[in-house]
């Protein structure tokens, strides 16, 4: 208990310790973070008024981020499935990494849940009343809260086995790690039948939703860690493997194709049948009795997704440039169209036949932004500390340069 209590404490000093980069780093993130805070501290006192939500659209932009994150955390076991299944070495360490991520965007995913309560004082009512089994929602908080302990396992004993030098025994971590994989797909399932499920929104009510989201989610998750890997690998003393960023690359390119024939497939539905539900795919299409605030936002998506998958589909995108243009275009074409593109539409027109907009306010913007500034914190300590742990440097029997607040090497 001592050793694993010392092992927390330097973990703890040493996310304080790093280069000019580092810090720059940081104290962006936490000037961030703080105003966020303020924007969240207006939005407490004044309840959800000051934000762009209404009676008649109730869901925003804070639950536009919770379902992309939730998504982002499930993409942790593409880089899973790989090393414990098919036994791809190239990807073992790496997958501690996309752990940690998943650790962030949980967290992050549960951020936004408990912004867009209007009473979070009440929040314990919640835990309550579950209406288990019967209740998605029940359901939802079961699934992800699970997830995070799952992954806060796995990830801190494999490092804390490489901090105390011993080899991690595979009965305290492989079987966590084969229900993780099941457990990754569940929390955006469900995520996805909270919606489907909803009978008064039709929009929802289509069965490939989920399949939808877990394609989009193991296209935009990967592709994030293309981008992490890359940045760490450039300011830190560890080495990406380039077949590794390869294997990731084919998983974005399969995932991505499988999301735009499923984006293709509903869309195709909605317009062909030209059913009575096909108003909201019209007013995020098209536009809706001159109303047409999404139009822009689906269009651009479906563009930066196109441009993306056809960059992917090119040999010329294994050069670093080209892939990381291809990465971020997806992850922003992905994060409109499972945000703006999927939740809005749904509340419009109500079921009374009204059409309310929706457009976020500054302040509601301020607090997404704080969010994810307190994600990439985190994600950024964790990686911090584990880098000289799994480098061997930072060890129960070694002296580290961190321990007594001097700038370590890079790593």
């Amino acid at each position: 208990m001592r050793q694993y209590l010392t092992f927390l404490v330097r973990c703890f000093r040493l996310s304080f310790v790093g280069d000019g980069r580092y810090y720059a780093w940081m104290f962006a993130l936490s000037s961030l973070v703080l105003v966020g805070v303020n924007a969240y501290c207006k939005q407490f006192v004044h309840g959800l008024g000051v934000t762009g939500m209404t009676d008649q659209v109730s869901w925003g932009l804070f639950i536009a981020n919770f379902t992309f994150l939730v998504g982002m955390a499930a993409a942790a076991v593409m880089l899973v499935i790989p090393v414990y299944i098919y036994r791809n070495h190239e990807l073992h360490d790496l997958v501690i990494f996309g752990e940690l991520f998943a650790v962030a965007a949980i967290v992050m995913a549960l951020l936004f849940v408990t912004v867009d309560l209007g009473r979070p004082d009440r929040f314990h009512h919640l835990l309550l009343r579950f209406n288990f089994p019967i209740s998605m929602l029940t359901w939802d908080v079961i699934v992800l809260n699970g997830y995070l302990l799952l992954n806060l396992h796995i990830c801190g004993y494999l490092i804390y086995c490489a901090y105390c030098r011993r080899h991690p025994s595979r009965i305290f971590y492989i079987p966590f790690v084969f229900v993780a994989i099941v457990w990754a797909i569940s929390i955006h399932t469900v995520t996805a039948f909270l919606y489907s499920g909803l009978g008064g929104r039709p929009f929802w009510n289509s069965a490939v939703i989920a399949p939808r989201f877990l394609a989009s989610a193991f296209a935009a998750g990967p592709a994030f860690l293309i981008l992490s890997l890359q940045i760490i690998a450039a300011t830190t003393t560890y080495a990406v493997p380039a077949r590794a960023l390869m294997t990731l690359r084919n998983i974005v390119t399969v995932a991505m194709t499988i999301n735009m024939f499923l984006l293709g497939s509903e869309v195709f539905t909605e317009f062909y049948t030209d059913s009575a539900h096909v108003a909201s795919a019209r007013y995020l299409f098209f536009g809706l009795a001159g109303r047409h605030a999404l139009v822009p936002w689906i269009w651009t998506a479906i563009a930066l997704n196109t441009v993306a998958l056809v960059i992917l589909y090119l040999p010329i995108s294994r050069a670093r440039g080209l892939l990381n243009t291809a990465c971020i275009l997806l992850i922003a074409g992905v994060w409109i169209e499972k945000g703006m593109g999927l939740i809005i539409p749904a509340f419009i027109p109500t079921p009374l036949g009204e059409i309310v907009e929706y457009q976020p306010t500054l302040n509601e913007s301020l607090v997404a932004v704080g969010i994810w500034a307190f994600g990439l914190l985190v994600y950024t300590i964790l990686v911090r500390v584990t880098i000289p742990v799994l480098s061997g440097r930072l060890a129960f029997d070694t002296p580290y340069a961190g321990d007594r607040g001097d700038t370590p090497p890079a790593g």
